[in-house]
């Protein structure tokens, strides 16, 4: 991966709560979906009751609780995979 600035750890326990290092920006947040910057790109942490336990904005430590249903980063270069498969549909 090209876009990344370090290395990043994630623990999650019992999808009760989940730690991790190496964010940069937390965008949006509620109890029901975290969006960030990282060191190794956007995530996004979807699930209920979700509660911002911990932010270290100088380390880039996060800890949040609440029930994790799906753990995902989100790479535009998909969306540009797909942009192009369109494009070159309707040509």
């Amino acid at each position: 991966m090209d876009n990344t600035y370090g290395t990043q750890e994630v623990k999650i326990v019992d999808r009760s709560s989940i730690s991790l290092n190496g964010v940069n920006k937390i965008v949006s947040f509620d109890d029901e979906e975290f969006l960030m910057e990282t060191v190794m790109g956007n995530l996004r942490i979807l699930g209920s009751g979700l509660e911002l336990l911990k932010l270290d904005t100088v380390d880039g430590n996060v800890k949040i609780k609440g029930k994790i249903n799906s753990f995902m980063y989100i790479d535009g270069k998909t969306k540009n995979k797909e942009d192009s498969i369109i494009s070159k549909l309707f040509k």
